[in-house]
């Protein structure tokens, strides 16, 4: 994978994108709150906040870049038990820290 990667949360305007991806990918789109993965301001990954649920551009190289939206996921439930309060985060992230076998299919439990 080669340019500036970014991950951060959905936007509004964000939508045209997701939708593009989610038909890349064959599948529905994600419910929102997402957290996306850009590759040089281009969308190329999403993961639902409320149900674990990723979609990626299939044509692309994903698999580290699918790591990254779940990494944040992680640090951000860490920085939770760590200081005992949300940071700008809805409450169903703590259901979406994936298991070590990948992010794809995650479900809460």
């Amino acid at each position: 994978m080669h340019g500036a990667v970014t991950i951060r949360y959905a936007f509004p305007d964000d939508e045209a994108g997701l939708a593009r991806l989610a038909v890349l990918d064959s599948a529905a789109a994600p419910r929102p709150p997402l957290i996306v993965a850009e590759v040089d301001s281009e969308l190329r990954a999403a993961l639902s906040l409320a149900d674990g649920a990723v979609i990626a551009d299939p044509f692309r190289p994903a698999a580290a870049l699918l790591d990254l939206p779940a990494a944040r996921v992680a640090q951000l439930v860490a920085a939770e038990q760590v200081y005992g309060e949300r940071r700008s985060a809805p409450p169903s992230w703590r259901a979406c820290v994936v298991p070590e076998d990948g992010p794809r299919d995650v479900r809460p439990a």
